[in-house]
This record gives C-alpha cells, sequence and structure tokens, in this order.
C-alpha cells in the first residue's frame, strides 16, 4: 500500500495542540476552533476574519477570545505575522520556510517557497543589530484580479 502524504492542515493543527498542551495551557472548545481556523486556510487571515468564520460554529466565542488567542500562539512561537500593521496583523500557521507574496491593492497575501531566497545571505550591518531568529521575503506587488481590474477600469477624465 503506497504511503499518502500527511495532510498539512492536520499537522499544524496537532503540531499547535501538542505545543499547548506542553506549556500547560488548557485546550478549550473556543480555542480548539480559533486553532483550526487559521491552520486550515492559506489566507493569513487577520483576528476579525478569524472571529467571524469561527463565530459561525460557536456563537458564544468573543472577539476578545479571538485576539488573546492569536496572542498566545504568537508568544508560543506557533505563527507569525505580517502585514502593514496599519491594515490588522494578519496571522499564518504554515511555520515550514517560505516567503510571501502581498497584493499592495486588495492585501492578498499568499505563500511561495524559493530554495534561492531560502539561502540568501543575512548581512553584518543587521547582525550588528542583535540575532537573526528568522528571516523571510514579502515580495509586493498587484495580485492577477487586480491587474485585470486595472486594466478593465476606464482612465478618470479631468474636465477641463
Amino acid at each position: 500500500m503506497p504511503k499518502t502524504k500527511p495532510d498539512p492542515i492536520e499537522q499544524r493543527l496537532e503540531h499547535i495542540k501538542s505545543a499547548v498542551r506542553e506549556a500547560g495551557i488548557k485546550l478549550t472548545h473556543q480555542r480548539l476552533e480559533i486553532f483550526r481556523e487559521l491552520a486550515a486556510t492559506v489566507e493569513h487571515p487577520d483576528a476579525e476574519s478569524i472571529f467571524e468564520a469561527v463565530r459561525e460554529r460557536v456563537p458564544t466565542v468573543s472577539l476578545d477570545t479571538v485576539y488573546r488567542t492569536l496572542r498566545l500562539l504568537h508568544d508560543l512561537g506557533l505563527v507569525r505575522t505580517m502585514g502593514q500593521q496599519s491594515k490588522g496583523i494578519r496571522f499564518d500557521a504554515n511555520l515550514d520556510p517560505h516567503h510571501h507574496y502581498v497584493c499592495v491593492r486588495c492585501g492578498l497575501i499568499r505563500d511561495f517557497n524559493s530554495d534561492e531566497l531560502n539561502r540568501l545571505h543575512v548581512p553584518g550591518a543587521v547582525k550588528k543589530l542583535g540575532t537573526v531568529l528568522d528571516a523571510h521575503v514579502e515580495v509586493r506587488g498587484l495580485c492577477a484580479d487586480c491587474q485585470r481590474a486595472k486594466k478593465t477600469s476606464k482612465p478618470k477624465r479631468n474636465n477641463p
């Protein structure tokens, strides 16, 4: 029987659950649903998006619980944060080495892999600032949908 590749979502969820248990933190139903929502998405959601999705399954969850749970995951090193602070912190449960493409118009964030970027040398000037724990590249541009929308929109004309 051929070996099936493990489901990355289930792997992430199990990793989060195990680490939280090891830290001596209670695994409540609400926390588990927040973990599940974050582990199952590629959208790099903000706290409000996670709240809305979890609230459909657990109507008693509060936005404060979502924020506290995400902060807990971050403090335990189980999620990364990214994105512009003005648009809210975005979260990523994928801790495997990868990089991000960010659309500057709509805010879409997608993972991509690059062996070349994984081999980037951290400059000495950065090392002088302190210890480097992690590095990833965030590539910014216009996603395909925003490019299409830009091409099909009519330019505004100024009246003389």
